[in-house]
């Protein structure tokens, strides 16, 4: 059982709830960060003269950087403590986000980047961690709640906090403004949280597993990105993501054989731990690579400005909030499968709505679309998180958390890279072409299908044709941008559509078993 340091007679602190809310605050400073980048991608386009590749590498080097070290933060908050691992990541990000906002260059912003997300990394499993040992059961709903509802809010309205931010300070804002969310939420933390470890598990670190994990993850992400400038068949982005399968295979093998493994892997016994992770999977997957491209669509195709954009895709955060609720008191009486379920049938439906993008664009359709994946986003996250965490046992949380927080990182990275990817595919195929046929030269077209419409880049690109011409080519790439982003979408929503109904068949109990966490509230309860 994890040794929690509350009251001298056991009871639980009476500033629990302060502490959760600095908690809500670092986890969704994370997700703001996770979010709000995209809406500046060609702001940043257009002043750095930077490809869209090299700017997706940029926003999914947070997520890869985080999802590659959560699972052994959260290892090292079952040994070291919880509380201080989130208080040393909320340091390191604040510090590393006021660094990176004053680095040049696209290099720096990548490294500084994948710096954060070492923050992030700490702060996430430690934010769940810390809710089980810090709150009876019967308040575990409303605190998980709580932290989804802001995690999910940040995720949501990291667009529109990221337009407005580059529209009235400019696109470094999205970074220092990191530094003051941090302050606030070290201070809550420190003055009110207490701290919680597993007094049984080992100082050793399974930096072999480490390294496989994230090597396959790299490889996938790597392949995924760069297969959109060399192509897919190309054997090397071929080896990438074939090496990329391997290693995950590896990786199993290697932590069951392992002494004391990074993934403690007794976690997939449970069937409801195993769809929750699937679920989130394609949570994240499907909402992460939506939103990214909403964003360059509203900014490249329809001509907003970041802070129009950002404020244009806030609808879901509003039936995200309203349904946030709704699904922890469905989970409590039919149990959490059947809202998880229905949740991802929604986000499929609004999303497939969304997609008419691709045709024609109507707003109070893509605002319909919103609210509807909103809802459903809404209905299933509480009922995850608190399968996903409070189910298993207490000395596993960290390691739960962690990889609760592992599908949801690389899941989003994956959803973007793959739904870019979607879309870069019809523009090769219909917008290269036509450049061509306009006068660029093979490489000039091929670089132009990389660059952000308006950008300085593709400026750059089309000095070598006349105005008419470069206007023409312009619009010809705005209109298979259009198309490819809708056919992109569409696969997304396809996806969370399909997966809705086959989730049953994962997440399976035996006869007279019952999810975790119902059966350790009984327990705690008699």
């Amino acid at each position: 059982m994890a040794g929690t340091s509350g009251e001298p007679d056991g009871g639980y602190s009476p500033q629990r709830w302060t502490a959760m809310t600095g908690m809500c605050v670092a986890a969704g400073m994370v997700w703001l960060s996770f979010a709000d980048f995209g809406v500046a991608v060609p702001t940043i386009s257009d002043e750095l003269s930077v490809s869209l590749p090299a700017l997706q590498w940029a926003n999914n080097a947070f997520s890869l950087s985080t999802g590659a070290l959560v699972l052994a933060a959260g290892k090292l908050g079952d040994v070291f403590g919880r509380k201080r691992m989130l208080e040393t990541g909320l340091v390191l990000l604040g510090v590393v986000s006021l660094l990176t906002a004053f680095t040049p260059g696209v290099t720096g912003m990548i490294a500084g980047r994948a710096a954060m997300g070492f923050g992030a990394a700490l702060i996430l499993p430690a934010t769940l961690a810390l809710i089980p040992p810090m709150f009876p059961v019967s308040e575990q709903p409303r605190a998980f709640g709580a932290w989804m509802a802001v995690a999910w809010v940040g995720q949501a309205a990291g667009p529109a906090v990221g337009g407005v931010l580059t529209g009235l300070a400019g696109w470094r804002s999205t970074f220092w403004i990191n530094a003051p969310l941090a302050v606030i939420a070290w201070w809550l933390v420190r003055r009110s949280a207490v701290e919680s470890t597993d007094p049984n598990a080992t100082r050793h670190i399974d930096f072999t597993g480490l390294v496989i994990s994230a090597a396959a993850a790299f490889c996938l992400l790597y392949g995924c990105t760069a297969g959109q400038e060399d192509g897919f068949t190309d054997p090397v982005i071929i080896a990438l993501l074939v090496a990329s399968v391997l290693l995950a295979a590896l990786f199993v093998l290697v932590e069951r054989r392992v002494r004391d493994p990074l993934l403690d892997l007794r976690l997939f016994a449970s069937r409801p731990f195993d769809g929750a992770l699937a679920a989130n999977s394609v949570m994240n997957i499907v909402f992460a690579g939506v939103s990214f491209l909403l964003t360059l669509y509203l900014q490249e195709v329809r001509g907003y400005g970041p802070v129009a954009a950002g404020l244009l895709l806030l609808p879901s955060t509003v039936t995200i909030l309203l349904f946030n609720p709704f699904g922890g008191r469905v989970a409590a009486r039919r149990g959490a499968r059947l809202p998880v379920a229905v949740g991802l049938f929604l986000l499929g439906i609004g999303t497939l709505v969304t997609a008419v993008i691709g045709d024609t664009y109507h707003y109070a359709v893509l605002a319909t679309g919103l609210l509807v994946l909103g809802a459903g986003l809404g209905l299933m996250s509480v009922p995850l998180s608190d399968t996903a965490v409070a189910g298993p046992p207490e000395e596993l949380a960290g390691t739960a958390s962690g990889m609760f927080k592992v599908t949801s990182m690389l899941g989003g990275a994956f959803g973007v890279a793959v739904t870019v990817a979607v879309q870069q595919a019809v523009e090769t195929d219909q917008a290269i072409s036509r450049a061509r046929a306009a006068g660029l030269s093979e490489d000039d077209a091929q670089q132009l299908g990389n660059a952000v419409t308006d950008s300085k880049l593709a400026d750059q690109i089309l000095s070598s044709v006349d105005q008419a011409t470069a206007d023409a080519i312009t619009a010809a790439f705005r209109d298979v941008q259009a198309i490819g982003a809708g056919r992109a979408i569409g696969l997304a929503g396809l996806l969370a559509v399909v997966a809705a109904p086959a989730l049953p068949l994962l997440w399976r109990q035996r006869a007279g078993q019952r999810e975790p966490a119902t059966a350790r509230k009984e327990q705690k309860t008699r």
